[in-house]
Parts: structure tokens; C-alpha cells; sequence
């Protein structure tokens, strides 16, 4: 079961998806490949924090999930931009090439959407409030993969909400 299109909501990660489904199943692919990745928030005073992070890719949204408490979930509460980034691995390999996501975290506080979450299929009004940990449901500002072809050309491909997938091939 995938959520209501909400009108007033940003592109998530279905509507990526739709958009372009090569680049979204690469991403998956290239996230799916390690469980901890790089998250980058805002701290108050406006600089950057890095934190390891899991990610799902599940119900057609890209979900954050973090301790309770949590500096990196207090950052997004305050400010939701975030950057993320596939972990890269060991080595010199990047299976799949670099990718990072942009976007805004919205916290998730409402028990449906938790329980969609957690897969919990109980009416929202007996599904329990989020507890334990912090969610996250995203909404996509940027999606950037940059990978080296046939060992002479480095490629970045772009894709930002309502634009088509842009690429730029450099020497």
C-alpha cells in the first residue's frame, strides 16, 4: 500500500522513480550495496554534521530512521535540508558509481504513516505513535550520480524535480 499523493508535497522517492527509473533503480542498487551510508545535516550555528545513517527504500519513499534524541534528528527537526551520501565502500571500486540525494526530512508523528512504516496494518487510531526512534520521510530537491566511463570519461548525471536527467562527460 503506497501513501495518498499529498498535492503540497515535495517529489518523494516514487515520484523519482517514475521519473527516472534507471538512475532510481542504480541508486537503490548503489545504497543497497552497504548498510551504513553518510548523512550531513545542519548544526545551529549553520555548519555541517556527518553521521552514519541506514536507509529504506520502501513504500515509495526514501526513509531515515535514528536514535531517539539523536543530534542528527534534532538538526533536521530545526532545519530538514540534508545531503546523503552512498557509502563507498572499500577500495577504489564504486560498483554503480557515487551517488548522493538531496532534499528536506520530514518527521514522521502520525500513526498511520508509522504504521506503514513499520508494517504494522492496524486502523491508524490503534496503531501505536512513533516511539523508539525518529522518522524520516524525504522529499527530493536532487539526485547526483558520477561514475567514470570506459576509464576516460567522468560522467555526472543530474535530476531535479520537474527537469529531465542532465549529464555532463568530462576528459
Amino acid at each position: 500500500m503506497t501513501p495518498k499523493p499529498n498535492p503540497s508535497q515535495k517529489p518523494n522517492w516514487a515520484a523519482f522513480t517514475a521519473a527516472e527509473p534507471d538512475l532510481a533503480k542504480l541508486t537503490e542498487e548503489r545504497f543497497g550495496a552497504f548498510t551504513h551510508h553518510v548523512l550531513a545535516t545542519l548544526r545551529k550555528d549553520g555548519s555541517p554534521r556527518t553521521s552514519g545513517l541506514e536507509v529504506q527504500f520502501k513504500n515509495g519513499e526514501l526513509w531515515l530512521g535514528m536514535m531517539p534524541g539523536s543530534l542528527k534528528a534534532l538538526d533536521l527537526r530545526r532545519d530538514p535540508r540534508f545531503a546523503l551520501q552512498a557509502n563507498a565502500g572499500a577500495g577504489t571500486e564504486m560498483g554503480g558509481g557515487d551517488i548522493r540525494i538531496s532534499g528536506r526530512a520530514v518527521e514522521v508523528t502520525d500513526p498511520e504513516t508509522y504504521a506503514l512504516y513499520t508494517g504494522k496494518t492496524e486502523k491508524a487510531e490503534e496503531a501505536e505513535p512513533p516511539t523508539g526512534f525518529h522518522l524520516f520521510r524525504t522529499e527530493l530537491t536532487e539526485v547526483v550520480r558520477t561514475y567514470v566511463e570506459n576509464n576516460a570519461y567522468l560522467v555526472v548525471q543530474f535530476w531535479k524535480p520537474g527537469q529531465p536527467l542532465r549529464s555532463v562527460k568530462r576528459e
